[in-house]
Order: structure tokens, then C-alpha cells, then sequence
């Protein structure tokens, strides 16, 4: 089973390899670390809200909130 984190990271580096851009191209243009993006990316990081909506903004993306489901898996 897929965890959010990897999720996550998966939906921006797809995004950031759709826009051809370099890990540390868009860790210098979202104001983040290159080695905190390389953990984002694998699933393996704990970004901020700030951070992954900086990394979103860059990408055109962004960070979302809506209601679950009731039938939805936890």
C-alpha cells in the first residue's frame, strides 16, 4: 500500500520531469534544500505545509484540502 508521503512525491517528481526541470533547479526555485526534495520525492520526507506549497506553487500546483468521503478508506 502506497503511504500520502509517497503519494506526494510521486505527483511532483511526475510533475517535475513533465516540466523538465532538475531536482535542483526546482529546490533552488522553491526556496528548499536539495536533500529535504530528494526526500519529498522518495516518500521519505516530512515537509511543512509552507515548503510543499512553495515546491507546488513552482510546479503549478497546489495544496488542496476537501472533505473525505464517509465510505472512504482511512
Amino acid at each position: 500500500m502506497t503511504t500520502p508521503g509517497e503519494k506526494i512525491g510521486q505527483l511532483l517528481r511526475a510533475r517535475r520531469k513533465f516540466l523538465q526541470l532538475r531536482q535542483r533547479d526546482l529546490a533552488e526555485l522553491a526556496g528548499v534544500g536539495m536533500r529535504g526534495l530528494t526526500a519529498i520525492e522518495s516518500g521519505r520526507g516530512n515537509p511543512t505545509l509552507n515548503q510543499l506549497s512553495e515546491i507546488a506553487g513552482v510546479l503549478g500546483l497546489e495544496v488542496t484540502l476537501t472533505q473525505k468521503r464517509p465510505d472512504a478508506d482511512s
